[in-house]
C-alpha cells in the first residue's frame, strides 16, 4: 500500500463535470491535428519536487512528511518508486523525469554512490515493464552536495570535474536502460558569483569538454535521444553560463555542438531571464535546437524560481502556438517541474496539483491547435513579409552596391503598414 493506493485513476469527464479528481479538458485520446492528446503532450511527473521536496524554505524547517523520507535509505528508495509508479497510474501519465539523487541515496563514496543508482535503476525497469511508464528523461544532480558549491563542469577542481564525468555516466547508462527519451544536463551552479575568483575562460572550456565528452558516449553507447540542455538565468548562481536560449545556441556554436544538443525549456527561467515563455520557445525554434519544455510557472512578483504548478491556460496558448509552428514534440515532453506549496501537507494536494496542471496544458493546447487550424495568426504574418517573394526587389541584391542602387532608382518611397497587434491579440483571446 503506498500514500495512493485507494485513489482511484483521473478520467475525462468533460468541461461540465463538478468532480475536483476528474479531467475537464484532457482527454487523451482526443485526435487533435491528426495526433491523439495524449501522442502530443507527452505528460510527464519529475520525481524530485513531487517525491523529495519537503516544504523546507530559507525561512523555515520541512512540512511534509512522506514514509519513504525515513529509514534505511534503499529501502526507502524503492518504497519511494513504489509511491511515485502508483501516483503515475492515478494521473495516467505516459512519462517521468528524475535526477540521479532523486531515485537512489548517496552512498560512501563515489563507488557505492553508482551502485546505488544501478540498482535503483534495475527497480526502475521492473516497475516501468510493469505498468507502461515510460521515461522521458533523467539527469544527474551537480548541484545539491557541497563539493558542487562552485560547479561541476566548471569547477576549479579538476577532482569534482572527474567525480561529475562519472556520475554522468551513470546517470546516461541508467537512463539508457531505462529506455528514456532524453538525457538532460541540468548545470544549476555552472557559473560565477565573482569575476575576483574566476576564469572565465577555462570554465567555459572545461564545460564545453564535458558537454563534448557527454555528447561522444552517448554515439558510442548508442543512446538515440538528444542530450538537453536546460537554460536557467540565475538562482543559485549569480551569473549563470546557460542564462536563456539564444545564450546557450551561441555557447553550442562556439563548441561545435549545436547538431548533437537542443534545449529543455523553463516557463520558469524564462520569466528570470526577461522573456516570456513562447520567446524562448520561437528561438529555439530558429536555431533548430527546440526539445522539451518544463511547464512550471513563476509569480510575476517575486525574483526566484517558484515552481508552481500552471493555472492560467493563457500563459502557456502562445508557447504551445509556437512549438506547433516548430513540428510540436518530438522526443521532449511537458514535464510538470513544479511542486505544491509549503502549506499543502496532504498526499492528495499534489494530485490535486498536477490534476490541475494537467488540465490548463490540455485547455492551452487546445487554444493554440485552434490558431493553427483556423490560420489567424499565420495568414497575417505571411501577408506581412509577402514582399520579399518578390523575385526582383531591390533587397535581393547580391552586394550592399546592388541593394543601394536598385532603392535608389525606385521612384516611390516605402510607406508604414500597420502591424495589426490589437487585432491579432484578439485572436488568440477569441482562439
Amino acid at each position: 500500500m503506498t500514500l495512493f493506493s485507494d485513489l482511484p485513476t483521473v478520467r475525462f469527464e468533460g468541461p461540465e463535470t463538478t468532480n475536483p479528481l476528474a479531467y475537464r479538458h484532457y482527454d487523451p485520446d482526443r485526435v487533435v491535428l491528426g495526433r491523439t492528446l495524449r501522442q502530443h503532450l507527452r505528460l510527464a511527473v519529475c520525481y524530485w519536487h513531487s517525491f523529495v521536496m519537503n516544504g523546507a524554505d530559507p525561512f523555515g524547517a520541512p512540512t511534509i512528511a512522506r514514509p519513504w523520507m525515513t529509514g534505511e535509505p534503499m529501502a526507502a528508495a524503492r518504497a519511494k518508486a513504489d509511491a511515485a509508479f502508483d501516483l503515475f497510474r492515478v494521473l495516467d501519465v505516459p512519462f517521468y523525469t528524475f535526477h540521479d539523487r532523486d531515485i537512489a541515496p548517496e552512498g560512501d563514496g563515489l563507488a557505492a554512490t553508482l551502485r546505488n543508482t544501478r540498482a535503483v535503476g534495475d527497480y526502475l525497469g521492473e516497475k516501468q515493464a510493469a505498468s507502461g511508464v515510460a521515461l522521458l528523461w533523467g539527469t544527474a544532480n551537480l548541484f545539491s552536495h557541497p563539493r558542487f558549491m562552485a560547479g561541476a563542469a566548471t569547477n576549479p577542481d579538476p577532482d569534482v570535474f572527474a567525480w561529475s564525468a562519472a556520475t554522468v555516466k551513470t546517470a546516461l547508462d541508467v537512463t539508457h536502460q531505462l529506455g528514456g527519451a532524453n538525457y538532460v544536463m541540468w548545470g544549476g551552479r555552472e557559473g560565477y558569483e565573482t569575476l575576483l575568483n574566476t576564469d572565465l575562460k577555462r570554465e567555459l572550456d572545461q564545460m564545453g569538454r564535458f558537454l563534448s565528452l557527454v555528447v561522444d558516449y552517448k554515439h558510442r553507447i548508442g543512446f538515440a535521444g538528444p542530450i538537453l540542455i536546460e537554460p536557467k538565468p540565475k538562482e543559485p548562481t549569480k551569473h549563470q553560463y546557460d542564462f536563456d536560449a539564444a545564450t546557450v545556441y551561441g555557447f553550442l556554436r562556439h563548441y561545435g555542438l549545436e547538431k548533437d544538443v537542443k534545449l529543455n525549456l523553463e516557463e520558469n527561467h524564462a520569466l528570470l531571464a526577461g522573456h516570456s515563455f513562447e520567446h524562448e520557445v520561437a528561438v529555439a525554434n530558429a536555431y533548430g535546437i527546440f526539445g522539451s519544455l518544463d511547464v512550471n510557472r513563476g509569480d510575476p512578483l517575486l525574483g526566484w524560481d517558484t515552481d508552481q504548478f500552471p493555472s492560467d491556460a493563457s500563459q502557456l496558448t502562445l508557447a504551445f502556438h509556437e512549438m506547433l509552428k516548430g513540428g510540436g514534440l518530438t522526443t521532449g515532453g511537458l514535464n510538470f517541474d513544479a511542486k505544491i506549496r509549503r502549506q499543502s501537507i496532504d498526499a492528495e494536494d499534489l494530485v490535486h496539483a498536477h490534476v490541475g496542471g494537467i488540465d490548463i496544458c490540455a485547455e492551452a493546447f487546445l487554444k493554440a491547435a485552434r490558431l493553427v487550424e483556423g490560420g489567424g495568426l499565420a495568414g497575417p504574418v505571411s501577408e506581412r513579409y509577402a514582399g520579399w517573394s518578390a523575385p526582383d526587389h531591390a533587397a535581393r541584391g547580391a552586394t550592399l552596391e546592388e541593394v543601394a542602387a536598385a532603392a535608389e532608382a525606385r521612384a516611390v518611397s516605402p510607406q508604414p503598414r500597420s502591424g495589426r497587434q490589437e487585432r491579432l491579440e484578439t485572436v488568440v483571446a477569441r482562439a
